[in-house]
C-alpha cells in the first residue's frame, strides 16, 4: 500500500506579518517565499491581497516559484453584495493567484454577532464565494474560522459551513483553532467525526499555539484524517504563534507513523536546508535565533554532562532521537564546569584539533574551564571564547595585535540643537607587527565607541574586519553589592551569516565588555585566516 500525500501550507507571509515586532518588506516576502518554494512546500500564501500597500505591490509583482502554488488570502463576501460585485473579494481574485484561501464563518454565535445575517444567510456567502473562485479557474480553499469551537458550539451548522464550501467546489476545507484553546484529544474526537461528512483529502487544519498545542493539534489532525497542515515559519504569529511548520516537517519525514504512512513534497535534500531556512527567516527579521528550537536550534543537539557526552559518543541514539545532519543541523559538545576530559576532547575534535587524550595540557585546559567558570565564565555559550583559550593553551593561536591600553569617557551635554545628548568617546592603543596605532572613536555606548575606536586602524587586519558587526549584546550581573562582577556575551555575525559568542568577566563592565569585544575580532581573524603579527 502506498503512503498517503499530505500537502504543506505556509502562511508565515500572512500569519507571520501579524507577528507583534515584524514587519516584511516587499522583498523579504520574495525572498521567504522563494526559499519555502525551494524547500519543497506545497502552498505559499502570500498575504491579503488590497490589505494594505506592502501586500498590493507584492501581488502586483508575484514571485516566480517553482513548484508551490502561490496563493492570496481573503474573506468571503459580504453580506448584500454578490460575489463578483464586492470590493474585497474583487481584490482578492484579482490579483490572479493559482490559489485563493477565503476565510468564513463556522461558529454560529460569530454569524449572530459580528455579522448579524442568520445562518443560512452565512452559508450562501460562503457557497457563492467559492463558486466564484471555481468559476474563474482559482483553486479554492475555505479557512473555518474558529471551526474547533463553533462545532463544540453547534456540530450540525459548522458541518454544514463545511459542505457548503466542499460542494461548491473548494479543494481544500480547513479546520482552523482560531485561539489556540482546543485539545489535542479534541481534535482527534472532532476530526474523526469530520471525516464522516468530508473526505480526509479535502480537510486541512489550522492551529494556533496559545496553550503549546499547536504542534500537537496538528498532528492529532493529521491521525485523525486531515492531508492538509498550515503553519508558519519558527511558530510566527499573532499572540503565541502558529504551528511551527519548521518542527512539523522532520516529523513528517522522520517520526513514526508519519514516516510509514505519509509523504510531502519535502526531499531528503530539501530536509537538510530546514535549518538555513529557518535561520533566513530570523537574520531578514534581524533578530537571534532560538538556541532552543526543536531540531534546527544550535542547542538542539548540545550534550552538557560530562557523563552524557560518553554515552552520545559511544551511541548518539542515546541522547539524539535523529541524526542532526538529516535537518542542517550539527552535534554540540559544550565545555563547562560539569565538563569532564571526554568533553573537552569532544570539542576540540570538534574544532578540527587533534590532540593526544593522554596530552597534560588537556588536564590542564579542563582546570581552566573549571577555574574561569568558577569567576563566571560560561564558555557553553560561547564556544568561539572557548577555543580562542583553547589554541592559546596549546600554544595554536596566532598572536595577531595587543592592546596597549584604552580609555573612555562617557559625557552628558546639550547638542547644538539644545537637545540633551549622552555620547561616548574612546581612545585606544594597540600594536600590530611592532608599529603602534592610536585610534579615536565615538559612539551611543562606551562598546560601541571601543568597538568604533579599534576598527578605525588595526593596520593589515582591518579589511579582514570589515564586515564584523555585533549582532547582541547581553549583561548579568552575577552577584549583588558595590563590587559586583559583571559578565558580557556579545554575539557576533558577519556577511557569510555566521554567527559566534563571545564572553568578558570583570569588576568592570567597560572591562567586561573589551575582553568579549577582543575576542570577537580575534575570533574573526582566526576564521578568516588572517597572517600571524610579527
Amino acid at each position: 500500500m502506498g503512503k498517503e500525500r499530505l500537502y504543506l501550507f505556509d502562511t508565515t507571509l500572512r500569519d507571520g506579518a501579524q507577528t507583534q515586532g515584524v514587519d516584511f518588506s516587499v522583498e523579504d516576502k520574495n525572498i521567504i517565499a522563494e526559499a519555502l518554494d525551494k524547500l519543497g512546500i506545497d502552498y505559499v500564501e502570500g498575504g491579503w491581497p488590497g490589505a494594505n500597500p506592502g501586500d498590493t505591490e507584492f501581488f502586483a509583482n508575484p514571485p516566480k516559484l517553482k513548484n508551490a502554488v502561490f496563493t492570496a488570502f481573503g474573506m468571503t463576501r459580504r453580506s448584500g453584495r454578490s460575489a463578483s460585485n464586492d470590493v474585497g473579494l474583487k481584490a482578492v481574485l484579482d490579483a490572479e493567484t493559482p490559489g485563493v484561501c477565503l476565510v468564513g464563518k463556522s461558529w454560529d454565535y460569530h454569524v449572530d454577532i459580528a455579522l448579524g445575517i442568520t445562518n443560512d444567510e452565512n452559508l450562501k456567502l460562503i457557497s457563492s464565494s467559492i463558486e466564484e473562485c471555481v468559476r474563474l479557474g482559482r483553486e479554492a480553499m475555505y479557512d473555518a474560522e474558529h471551526f474547533f469551537d463553533g462545532y463544540k458550539a453547534n456540530p450540525e451548522f459548522a458541518l454544514s459551513c463545511l459542505k457548503a464550501a466542499y460542494d461548491a467546489g473548494a479543494r481544500w476545507c480547513i479546520l482552523c483553532d482560531t485561539n489556540g484553546g482546543t485539545m489535542p484529544h479534541e481534535v482527534t474526537s472532532i476530526v474523526s467525526e469530520v471525516v464522516k461528512h468530508i473526505p480526509g483529502d479535502h480537510l486541512g487544519i489550522h492551529t494556533h499555539n496559545d496553550t503549546e498545542n499547536a504542534v500537537s493539534n496538528t498532528l492529532a489532525a493529521v491521525l485523525a484524517g486531515v492531508r492538509h497542515v498550515q503553519g508558519t515559519l519558527n511558530g510566527l504569529g499573532e499572540r503565541c504563534g502558529n504551528a511551527n511548520m519548521v518542527s512539523l516537517i522532520p516529523t513528517f519525514l522522520l517520526k513514526e507513523p508519519f514516516k510509514s504512512k505519509f509523504e510531502t513534497g519535502i526531499t531528503a535534500e530539501g530536509l537538510k536546508s530546514l535549518k538555513f531556512v529557518s535561520n533566513l527567516l530570523d537574520e531578514l527579521l534581524n533578530r537571534a535565533p532560538n538556541r532552543h528550537q526543536p531540531y534546527v536550534g544550535a542547542s538542539a543537539f548540545s550534550h552538557k554532562g560530562g557523563l552524557h557526552v560518553s554515552a552520545v559518543q559511544k551511541d548518539p541514539k542515546t541522547y539524539e532521537h535523529i541524526d542532526p545532519p538529516l535537518v542542517g543541523n550539527k552535534r554540540v559538545i559544550p565545555v563547562s564546569d560539569q565538563s569532564g576530559r571526554s568533553n573537552i576532547l569532544a570539542q576540540l575534535k570538534d574544532l578540527g584539533l587533534d590532540i593526544d587524550p593522554k596530552d597534560p595540557k588537556v588536564d590542564r585546559l579542563l582546570e581552566d574551564v573549571k577555574e574561569r567558570e568558577f569567576r563566571g565564565y560560561a564558555y557553553d555559550s560561547a564556544l568561539a571564547s572557548f577555543e580562542l583559550m583553547a589554541r592559546r593553551r596549546l600554544g595554536l593561536l596566532p598572536d595577531y595585535f595587543d592592546v596597549e591600553s584604552f580609555r573612555v569617557q562617557v559625557e552628558r551635554r546639550h547638542n547644538a540643537n539644545g537637545d540633551l545628548v549622552t555620547v561616548a568617546d574612546a581612545v585606544v592603543k594597540v600594536v600590530v607587527d611592532g608599529k603602534r596605532h592610536l585610534s579615536v572613536g565615538e559612539g551611543n555606548g562606551p562598546v560601541n565607541a571601543l568597538d568604533t575606536a579599534l576598527r578605525k586602524d588595526l593596520g593589515k587586519y582591518s579589511e579582514y574586519i570589515s564586515d564584523l558587526r555585533l549582532a547582541d549584546f547581553k549583561v548579568r550581573i552575577l552577584n549583588t553589592g558595590t563590587e559586583a562582577i559583571t559578565r558580557v556575551m556579545i554575539e557576533s555575525t558577519d556577511d557569510s551569516r555566521h554567527r559566534w559568542f563571545t564572553i568578558g568577566v570583570s569588576p568592570n563592565i567597560v572591562d567586561a565588555s573589551f575582553a568579549a569585544l577582543i575576542d570577537s575580532i580575534n575570533y574573526k581573524l582566526l576564521r578568516e585566516g588572517a597572517p600571524a603579527g610579527k
